[in-house]
């Protein structure tokens, strides 16, 4: 337990330093979202915006866990919906605020842990997450998302898979480098996951990119990046990926609680 908690510590230390970095400059990032990824990463995120945008509309109550500095809140302001964003990094809060400062519709932002969300049980219509499922237990932060979901809600997830041994390499490689902690690695993602995930939901679709996103590197400056994205798109489709994908999306609804 000791490790998990010095692993929360290191990452809250690490997304806080990033938002005082962003805190401190006079620029806002111009775009985000899928459009603010290189194209070879952008087929996930553009699955993602997509499916909230089917199910969002005005005075649904959205949580966006693990919001980080904002990179993939716009979509849920947009939809007019009321958007509160939990992130375990003041600073990272802060630039949400300031990104949407001059926005109609406005996230609430809270500081607060995956782990233990602190909010009331059955009081969200929509958890929306982006890359957030590893910085917690699992078991605690799937506990946490039924808790607080009203029956009939919905849970839409953007994140990486760790069946493929090299995206799997690669992640080691991050740690060792010290841009990763080690319970975040051990947390990412499984098939296990997503079925405990999906349980309570009468409706589950599962979505897998990026099969070869790793050969793309060597692809890229042949054909350049638009065309090497629709290649790996393609490849993906014509080989049903699923435990080879880097990504996933799954979009969850109707829950039934108990």
């Amino acid at each position: 337990m000791e490790q998990v908690t010095d692993d929360k510590a290191i990452e809250r230390e690490r997304y806080e330093a990033r938002g005082q970095q962003v805190l401190a400059s006079a620029v806002h990032p111009p775009v985000d979202g899928a459009a603010s990824l290189k194209p070879v990463l952008r087929a996930p995120y553009t699955h993602y915006e997509n499916a909230l945008r089917t199910l969002l509309r005005s005075g649904l109550s959205v949580l966006e866990l693990g919001a980080g500095m904002g990179e993939h809140t716009g979509v849920l302001l947009r939809s007019g919906a009321a958007v509160t964003c939990l992130d375990i990094a003041p600073a990272a809060l802060s630039t949400i605020d300031r990104r949407f400062a001059g926005e109609t519709n406005r996230p609430n932002t809270v500081l607060g842990d995956i782990e233990a969300l602190p909010f009331p049980s059955a009081s969200i219509d929509i958890i929306a997450c982006a890359g957030a499922l590893s910085y917690g237990d699992p078991r605690q932060v799937n506990r946490e998302i039924f808790r607080v979901l009203r029956p009939g809600g919905s849970l839409v997830c953007v994140d990486s898979l760790n069946h493929n041994w090299i995206y799997r390499l690669n992640r080691w490689r991050h740690f060792i480098r010290g841009e990763r902690s080690r319970s975040t690695l051990l947390r990412i993602p499984t098939l296990n996951r997503l079925q405990s995930l999906s349980a309570p939901f009468s409706t589950v679709d599962i979505s897998y990119f990026g099969a070869l996103t790793w050969a793309l590197a060597i692809i890229e400056p042949l054909v350049g990046p638009e065309a090497a994205a629709s290649i790996s798109d393609r490849l993906d489709a014509a080989v049903s990926v699923r435990r080879s994908a880097f990504k996933f999306v799954l979009v969850a609804r109707n829950y039934h609680p108990g």
